[in-house]
């Protein structure tokens, strides 16, 4: 399970949404694998991703990019976020030419990540999904504040700051981008997507 599985959206508005990541198996190849996301994440800078970040740390927002990959620990998980295929495809040849023997996830939509894989020569291992909301949905917050908090997997972007924030670029108070680079300093992980962000709050702005 994967904390970049529950963004909500539609196929047109997810299209600019990829997060790819690293990890360590705990246990198995743990040992000294810092420098390997470590370069792992130096590999995906030179393709400019809109945010990175590792839970332990912060992400570019929050910290600074230069933080995050100071403090790569054999422990982090490291993210990277892009908003076209065509780049995370050649971020992921490189990775698998760099031999790395990390775990390295994408999320985004299946047909995208499975075109990915195609285009790299490489077979997908394992598929996750997530099975949408059950229960009382009558009491989730709109489905358009929806697609912005579910960005950050761990629930760090309040719906209410959202709505906030919305209101704010409304009032001409803030533009689209800078609500979005506010919300994103939110989650930890660096896996919030500014741009889309930026895209669904100014929507909601009626900009």
């Amino acid at each position: 399970m994967t904390h970049t599985l529950h963004r909500r959206g539609t196929p047109e508005n997810l299209a600019n949404d990829y997060v790819v990541f690293a990890m360590s198996a705990k246990g198995i190849n743990e040992k000294d694998s810092a420098t390997k996301m470590r370069q792992f994440m130096q590999i995906a800078q030179r393709y400019n991703p809109v945010n990175l970040g590792d839970m332990k740390t912060g992400n570019t927002y929050s910290v600074g990019t230069e933080k995050v990959m100071a403090d790569i620990k054999d422990t982090s998980i490291v993210h990277v976020v892009f908003t076209d295929l065509e780049t995370v495809a050649k971020v992921v040849q490189e990775v698998k030419d760099a031999d790395l023997g990390m775990s390295v996830i994408i999320s985004g939509l299946f047909d995208s990540a499975k075109e990915c894989c195609q285009k790299t020569g490489l077979t997908l291992h394992t598929v996750e999904h997530s099975l949408d909301i059950w229960g009382k949905t009558e009491k989730l917050t709109p489905g358009d504040v929806l697609e912005v908090t579910t960005m950050c997997g761990h629930g760090m972007v309040a719906a209410n700051l959202v709505v906030s924030m919305a209101e704010d670029i409304k009032a001409g108070r803030l533009s689209p981008e800078e609500a979005a680079e506010e919300l994103a300093k939110q989650c930890c992980c660096g896996i919030f997507n500014p741009v889309r962000g930026a895209e669904l709050l100014g929507a909601m702005a009626g900009r």
